[in-house]
């Protein structure tokens, strides 16, 4: 039977998929092995491509790792990102991702000023959120604390605490990035901080 083009690069792709899928979860293939019954040598030549898994080889491995056979295969569709919100205040919200639970990135738009603005009004909610801005001067209420963040500044903080943001200035609109995530869910640095060193003689 002959294969088309795209069915070809699926299947070729599908061996470096699966393994990219069980090194995600952390799992060895000692232990898919165990949990699906499929032997060690097999699982290792599906995943170098030496061999083509069969349909009950992958509804077994979608089982084991949690997913679906169209996001094994490579074959699901991109999640949907909702267009830009527009907020009663006049902010404007543009989506990076899709939220599906975990750490969700939005850039925020807060337009220019016709009056020196009020302190913000402050909420609290579970999670943590981390934000840099990009443009203009952010005023962040946080707690009994007043900042004002400029272009590059970045602040962290727990949700919990009372927050809110507003443009601090009348120079014009505030640009910047929120990141969130749950509860006990935070970016995590794999690198140390770098400082500068003086340049040498």
């Amino acid at each position: 039977m002959t294969m088309d083009d795209g069915t070809a690069e699926t299947l070729a792709a599908m061996g470096p998929r699966l393994r990219a899928a069980r090194e995600q979860r952390g799992a060895t293939l000692t232990g898919v092995s165990r949990a699906t019954g499929i032997s060690m040598s097999t699982l290792s030549r599906i995943e170098t491509g030496r061999r083509k898994p069969t349909l009950e080889v992958l509804l077994q491995l979608a089982k084991a790792y949690g997913a679906s056979l169209d996001e094994l295969a490579g074959t699901a569709a991109a999640p949907r990102i909702p267009p830009r919100q527009r907020t009663g205040d006049d902010k404007v919200v543009l989506p990076l991702t899709p939220y599906v639970g975990g750490l969700h990135a939005h850039k925020h738009v807060l337009p220019a000023l016709d009056a020196p603005p009020a302190r913000p009004r402050q909420s609290s909610h579970d999670g943590h959120e981390w934000l840099c801005v990009l443009y203009g001067r952010l005023w962040l209420a946080l707690g009994e604390q007043d900042l004002v963040l400029s272009a590059g500044e970045v602040a962290e903080f727990d949700t919990r605490t009372a927050h809110g943001v507003a443009n601090a200035g009348p120079d014009g609109p505030v640009e910047y990035l929120v990141m969130f995530g749950p509860q006990g869910e935070r970016p995590r640095p794999r690198t140390p901080a770098l400082g500068h060193r003086a340049p040498r003689s």
